[in-house]
């Protein structure tokens, strides 16, 4: 499941999704576990707007006093009504877009891991389902996260070539632009599973793309973690 993908730009966010960013803030050009990126939601009024949240339903800071730190980057359609991480934003609604340029995974077709870079064919931004949900720092301000969710790609001629040969294929649920603001305003879970769906393979492109030299000392000092244990 993707760990490592490219959020879009500020002019992007207003250009492309006519999301502009509620703050000044800003955010790495590539996002990892617990790095600031930009997400799209409905408003009281139902009007598009960006916040900047963390990647990962349950920061760092908020990890449970005792419990080992655990990954909630995605969240499995088949259980984001079920595990606890998950199951209050999914029943309130709190759908969201994450806008990117591209995502990574790992394949091994070689028989060893090479990074791809995924992607739409036109090289355009597209938008990934995502759940987001807030919450109160120690200094009295309001923050964000969110999570990204996924489904099986066992039979997508894209996404199953991804992920060691034994392991079951998931996919990003990118979701199409003719369907962003009725996402964003579903507050039917059931309803909402109905966009829960694999994007077609021929509107996509992969391609191999290793990390720079830089990157790859710098993130093996994260250790982002993997897995889904909430």
């Amino acid at each position: 499941m993707c760990v490592n993908y490219l959020p879009v730009s500020r002019k992007t966010l207003v250009n492309t999704f006519h999301a502009p960013p509620a703050t000044d803030a800003s955010w790495p050009d590539e996002a990892y576990q617990d790095y600031l990126a930009p997400l799209i939601r409905h408003d009281e009024e139902g009007q598009r707007e960006s916040l900047v949240a963390s990647y990962g339903m349950v920061p760092k800071q908020h990890m449970p006093e005792g419990v080992k730190r655990f990954s909630t980057l995605n969240a499995r359609a088949e259980t984001v009504g079920q595990l606890r991480s998950y199951s209050g934003a999914w029943k309130r609604g709190q759908l969201c877009l994450l806008p990117m340029e591209a995502f990574y995974e790992p394949n091994w077709e070689t028989g060893k891991h090479i990074r791809y870079r995924i992607g739409m064919a036109d090289k355009s931004p597209f938008a990934v389902a995502g759940l987001y949900r807030q919450w109160q720092e120690a200094d009295g301000q309001a923050s964000f996260s969110f999570t990204q969710l996924t489904v099986n790609a066992d039979v997508h001629p894209l996404m199953k070539r991804m992920h060691r040969p034994d392991d079951e294929k998931r996919s990003l649920v990118i979701v199409p632009a003719d369907d962003y603001d009725d996402w964003l305003a579903c507050r039917d879970p059931e309803a909402a599973r109905s966009f829960l769906r694999l994007f077609p393979a021929d509107l996509m492109e992969a391609r191999p793309e290793p990390k720079p030299a830089a990157r790859k000392k710098a993130s093996a000092a994260d250790g982002p973690a993997t897995g889904e244990l909430f």
